[in-house]
């Protein structure tokens, strides 16, 4: 097929015959396994677009996104968190914050399999930069792209920022409901009541009950999240060290554009995410884009929509 390039340089025609992907497991410094898909592995002049996750959910929630973004002549890394998928969890399931969380993603994108997809060779003793196209994270995957593009900049171009909290409960003078859902999860024994709680809380009964079967695609992706990995990421999420916040005004220096996208109907983070988008740099011409009839997992119950709304922005010069 032939496949037009849309990265920010002269755009190119790829012809292709065939998706070579590469599907693995990475060993961190830390020790822990870090499950990722790279697709396109042999074609580095194909724009990357890293796509992070929500917390109980895996790489495949976005199945339906990446045959897009082929489509569009881009590549797509995607990896999972902590104990979500076929990632492991770390020895000290309070460790995790977002800046152990960041320093992951940095050693995949920088470990030898991943950086020749990149470049066609890696050396541990050579400068080597890797270069995203976009990072298009959502809740925590969003809030992880704004540590991570703080503490490498110039690393990811395009920064989306879907759906996501700002700071820890205590951090932001809330209650905490994510303590109480994890005792909650281990008295239950499973991830089984968690997940139908956190369905209908992102979803809703009546696009449930419309979509039976993407519903239940989502909805067995959310329970093979293991009781250890829901911990450990809800850990990130509770820490006193979370808080973007402070890192919004600074992305100007970090990364070339933003864009904030938010489903209309997720609580109050429409509002929350507006006050970041107002907090952002000049230089980044950051917009909002609201989903119409979308919950907290916008790409999903708002597929088209989400697509409308990120697209363009990956396509701009």
């Amino acid at each position: 097929m032939i496949v037009t390039n849309r990265s920010a340089a002269p755009a190119t025609t790829v012809t292709t015959t065939k998706t070579e992907n590469k599907m693995a497991g990475f060993s961190l410094p830390s020790g822990r396994t870090i499950s990722y898909e790279l697709t396109y592995s042999n074609e580095p002049t194909r724009p990357t677009v890293l796509l992070s996750n929500s917390l109980a959910s895996q790489y495949h929630f976005w199945d339906h996104i990446v045959e897009r973004l082929h489509d569009a002549g881009y590549r797509v890394l995607r990896y999972d968190h902590p104990g979500h998928g076929a990632s492991g969890v770390p020895d000290n399931l309070s460790s995790t914050t977002f800046a152990s969380l960041a320093e992951d993603v940095y050693a995949l994108l920088t470990s030898p399999d991943v950086a020749t997809a990149f470049h066609g060779h890696h050396s541990p003793d050579a400068a080597f930069t890797p270069s995203l196209h976009a990072w298009i994270g959502v809740s925590m995957g969003a809030a992880l792209g704004v540590v991570f593009s703080s503490r490498y900049p110039g690393v990811v171009q395009r920064l989306v920022i879907c759906d996501t909290v700002s700071a820890s409960p205590k951090n932001a003078g809330v209650s905490d409901a994510l303590g109480p859902r994890v005792a909650a999860a281990r008295e239950h024994g499973s991830m089984e009541k968690a997940v139908a709680e956190t369905m209908d809380r992102w979803f809703g009964q009546d696009w449930i009950k419309a979509n039976p079967a993407e519903a239940e695609r989502v909805h067995t992706l959310m329970k093979q999240t293991s009781l250890d990995g829901f911990e450990t990421c809800i850990a990130a999420l509770r820490s006193d060290s979370f808080d973007i916040r402070p890192l919004i005004s600074g992305l100007g220096n970090c990364v070339q554009r933003v864009l904030f996208v938010v489903g209309e109907k997720d609580a109050d983070l429409p509002e929350k995410m507006k006050e970041l988008r107002d907090a952002c740099p000049e230089n980044l011409k950051a917009e909002l884009k609201i989903i119409p009839n979308a919950g907290h997992v916008s790409f999903i119950d708002g597929k088209e929509d989400f697509l409308k709304a990120v697209m363009p922005f990956l396509g701009e010069n």
